[in-house]
C-alpha cells in the first residue's frame, strides 16, 4: 500500500533522508521511530506530496506521489503534529471548510461531519476551537484526516502532549481504524505507543532506515552483541560454573548471570546436576526493544532519550 524506493532529500548538501526504501502492507499499522532530526518529518512530507524528493520515489497504492499528487490526495488523510485550525470557527465549521478541498457535496459533507464528530467524541461541542484542550484538538485532527474517508492515514505524533486519558482515546481510535482495514503510518517518539498500536515498525537514524519488521524482528536485527546472557537460579548458592566460552559471570545468592560466547545451557545444566544442584531457572535473557534501540542509536545514553512528557522518548 505504501512503498518508497531510494527516497532521498538533500538540503544544502546534507542528506536529511538517505536512500530510504520501505514497504507497508494494506491494513497495517506501521510505526516510524527515530530521534529528533533523524528525518521522520521529511520522510512523511515526501510521502504525502508536501516535499519534493531530490531523488527516488514514493508510491501509494501504486500511484506515484510526485507525478500524480491529486490522485494520491484523494486516498490519503494526514494528521500533522502541529495542528492548525481556524480558531474563530467550531469543529463542524472547520471540517466543512476542509471538506471543500475534496469537492464533497454539501449534503454528503454534513452527514460525514456528523458521523466523524460522533466518532471522535466531539458531537454537541459547539464552542470555537480556540477554547479546545490539546486532546480535543488531537481528536478533531483525526476527524479532519478522515473527512475524505481515506484508505491510507498518516499521523505525525498523534499522542504527543496528551494526558493518559487522551492517549487512550487516540490509541483506541487508531486500533478501530485498523480494524476497518485502513492502512496507518504512525510517527512517534514513544516506544510504548508503538508497542500498543503498531504491528510493524521502521527505525530511522541520520536519514537512513536501519531496520524494519515486526517488533521482535527489529529487536533481533538491531542487537549487535556477539554474546549470550544466561540466567541461572537455584535454591541456596549457585556454585561457580566453568567453561571456556564464559566471558564473565556474577553470582548473587541463588542467582548467576553469565555472559558467554555461545548458548552453553546444556553444559551448565550438566555441571549443576553433577553437583546436586536443583535448577529453578536456566534461561537466556534478551534485551528489550528499548534497550537495543538506545544502544544502537544513542550508544546507550538513556538520559538523552528522555522527554518531558513522562514517557520514554527515543
Amino acid at each position: 500500500m505504501i512503498k518508497t524506493e531510494n527516497l532521498t532529500k538533500v538540503y544544502d548538501g546534507v542528506k536529511a533522508v538517505d536512500s530510504l526504501s520501505l514497504h507497508v502492507e494494506k491494513g497495517d499499522v506501521f510505526g516510524f521511530l527515530g530521534p529528533n532530526g533523524s528525518g521522520k518529518t521529511t520522510t512523511m512530507g515526501m510521502m504525502i506530496g508536501e516535499i519534493e524528493p531530490t531523488s527516488g520515489q514514493c508510491l501509494i497504492k501504486g500511484i506515484d506521489v510526485l507525478r500524480h499528487p491529486l490522485d494520491v490526495k484523494k486516498i490519503i488523510g494526514y494528521m500533522p503534529d502541529g495542528l492548525g485550525f481556524y480558531e474563530n470557527l467550531n469543529a463542524r465549521q472547520n471540517l466543512k471548510f476542509f471538506s471543500q478541498f475534496y469537492d464533497i457535496p454539501a449534503d454528503k459533507a454534513e452527514k460525514r461531519i456528523t458521523e466523524l464528530l460522533e466518532y471522535v467524541g466531539l458531537a454537541g461541542v459547539d464552542k470555537k476551537t480556540e477554547g479546545y484542550s490539546r486532546g480535543m484538538k488531537q481528536r478533531l485532527g483525526i476527524a479532519q484526516a478522515l473527512i475524505n474517508d481515506p484508505e491510507v492515514i498518516f499521523m505525525d505524533e498523534p499522542t504527543n502532549g496528551l494526558d493518559p486519558q487522551g492517549v487512550m482515546q487516540v490509541r483506541n481510535i487508531i486500533k478501530d481504524l485498523s480494524s476497518q482495514g485502513k492502512t496507518i503510518f504512525f510517527s512517534s517518539h514513544i516506544l510504548e505507543e508503538v508497542r500498543q498500536v503498531c504491528r510493524t515498525i521502521g527505525i530511522i537514524s541520520k536519514g537512513r532506515l536501519i531496520a524494519q519488521g515486526t517488533l521482535d524482528e527489529v529487536r533481533h536485527k538491531m542487537q549487535k552483541e556477539d554474546f549470550v546472557t544466561i540466567v541461572v537460579k537455584a535454591p541456596g548458592t549457585v556454585p561457580t560454573i566453568s567453561s571456556p566460552d564464559i566471558i564473565d559471570a556474577s553470582y548473587d545468592n541463588g542467582t548467576a548471570v553469565i555472559r558467554a560466547r555461545s548458548d552453553i545451557r546444556d553444559e551448565i545444566s550438566d555441571q549443576l546436576t553433577r553437583n546436586g544442584v536443583c535448577i529453578r531457572e536456566l534461561s537466556i535473557r534478551e534485551k528489550t526493544l528499548e534497550e537495543v534501540f538506545l544502544q544502537t542509536v544513542y550508544g546507550g545514553a538513556r538520559d538523552e532519550a528522555r522527554g518531558h512528557s513522562g514517557g520514554e522518548r527515543v
